[in-house]
């Protein structure tokens, strides 16, 4: 067995941990001790990864390995990784290790709920490392179903509705998907789905040119692009606070890591001909998502508004085709997985103590509760691109790199997703002096208690994360670069 098989398999077993555990004691023993080893392993496999290529290997993808496990339909358990699926893997390790102390006290049904949580890990893992489009699919489809679960069961508001909503939205992206996948397997005439072999073999210009919009369309829904954003407002709102972290932090990405990896690489004729369309849409979202986040009084519907604004930018510079803004868009993923996760569990917690989440109905919090006050500076300072934290190099990279495009169409789009900032700053800045400067009007507000032990591992766990990539963003960036330029040839040609 490949040992990039353990991201998959360190989670099942957590999950048969689970299924024999007798208390909550011991539940989150083996949520702590699993993800604790999950975050290590990655950090293993990132010093490996970069001790090959150090060493000179500079193949495509590394630590492959391919096993027939479904032979009728050439169906193959592939895996291998570059510097963007590491980037992503790390991600993955840093929230789900945040979230569950972020979900410490949660309630009813803990050992079920951390039972989906944990196949929702599974998946995104399993998607990261995957080669194979059907075996993509597979954890794909798996990272999806317990979303429904979880909000169903576990959230707030309206939430079987929202529930039911996210998931046909989704599992409707989800059977287009699938026929595009089949599409371009059998359109390439590979022996295999395995998308190394699928780009070798090339895919006819006239089957690229439905199969391309319709596979990006797919992963740029999963990645809330305008206008089929709206199942993410409504499931950041009713998800509770890990599913809103894990949502928002990493499924998100699934649709700019898909975008990436197998519409613009597999197909990269039709994506010079579609481009202009999806980078329209992509300034739309940027846009219309910093403008709908000013008009929120909701906390989750304005980070959640913010997160469709930020995920645009990550279309907007894919489609750029140079490698300066494909190494701004992962780096975007990111940065955004970071600081999303970091506002989405503060926003968790400061509900937890003042029962509301609407800013008109806080005010003065940073008197009672420092802690989670400053790190709620701290992540929307992140989130509106200060210097020294992630959003600030990741969003600078996309804009040097789109801006490095002549056409003057590309450079006027630029410009005015460059001037979202500005946006950005009005409501990150109204909210945060609104809920926490001011006299405290609310006499229950006076006697909160600030954050818990394990809620500050959560937090200052991302923190750490957003600082050390705002900070140190270089290896990072080296190992992106290198791994868009596949990309980047195949789009040349």
């Amino acid at each position: 067995m490949n040992f990039l098989s353990l991201f998959v398999l360190i989670p099942a077993l957590m999950m048969i941990g689970l299924f024999v555990s007798k208390n909550r004691k011991q539940i989150l023993f083996i949520m702590t001790f699993g993800a604790s080893l999950q975050l290590i392993f990655t950090s293993v496999v990132t010093y490996m990864y970069l001790a090959e290529r150090a060493a000179g290997n500079m193949a495509e993808m590394l630590f492959t390995a391919d096993t027939v496990w479904y032979a009728p339909f050439n169906i193959h358990y592939s895996v291998g990784i570059d510097g963007v699926s590491v980037v992503m893997l790390l991600l993955s390790a840093i929230i789900i290790f945040a979230g569950i102390f972020a979900s410490w006290k949660i309630e009813p049904l803990t050992k079920e709920f951390f039972i989906w949580y944990n196949l929702l890990s599974l998946g995104v893992f399993g998607f990261f490392i995957c080669l194979d489009l059907f075996t993509m699919f597979l954890y794909y489809e798996i990272a999806l179903v317990p979303m429904f679960l979880l909000i169903g069961i576990w959230g707030s508001g309206k939430k079987e509705f929202v529930a039911m909503k996210l998931i046909l939205m989704l599992m409707a992206c989800s059977a287009l998907l699938l026929m595009c996948i089949l599409g371009i397997y059998y359109q390439s005439g590979a022996s295999s789905m395995n998308i190394l072999e699928i780009a070798k073999h090339g895919i006819p210009l006239q089957a690229q040119y439905y199969l391309f919009p319709l596979t990006f369309l797919a992963f740029a829904i999963k990645g809330a692009m305008f206008p089929f954003h709206t199942w993410l407002p409504d499931g950041h709102a009713s998800a509770p606070t890990a599913v809103s972290m894990f949502q928002a932090g990493v499924l998100m990405k699934l649709g700019g890591y898909g975008c990436f990896r197998i519409a613009l690489y597999l197909m990269p004729q039709a994506a010079h001909e579609f481009a202009w369309i999806f980078i329209i849409l992509s300034v739309i979202s940027v846009i219309y998502g910093a403008f709908a986040a000013v008009a929120q009084k909701d906390l989750k519907y304005i980070n959640a508004y913010s997160s469709v604004s930020h995920c645009g930018l990550v279309t907007f510079a894919l489609l750029m085709f140079n490698q300066t803004a494909m190494t701004g868009a992962i780096l975007q993923m990111l940065s955004h997985g970071l600081m999303a996760a970091l506002i989405f569990a503060l926003i968790g917690m400061i509900y937890g103590r003042t029962h509301t989440r609407l800013i008109n109905e806080m005010s003065g919090l940073m008197k009672v509760l420092p802690f989670l006050g400053v790190s709620y500076v701290i992540g929307g300072l992140a989130s509106l691109g200060l210097p020294g934290l992630s959003g600030f190099i990741s969003e600078m990279t996309i804009f040097v790199g789109a801006f490095q495009e002549a056409d003057t169409f590309y450079r006027v789009l630029t410009i005015i997703a460059c001037s979202t900032i500005v946006i950005t700053a009005v409501y990150i800045l109204r909210m945060v002096g609104k809920i926490l400067f001011g006299a405290i009007q609310d006499e229950h507000h006076k006697h909160l208690e600030d954050a818990t032990w394990y809620e500050r591992i959560s937090v200052v766990t991302l923190i750490a994360a957003i600082f050390a990539v705002g900070s140190a963003p270089f290896w990072i960036s080296a190992m992106i670069g290198e791994s868009v330029m596949p990309v980047i040839t195949q789009l040349a040609k």
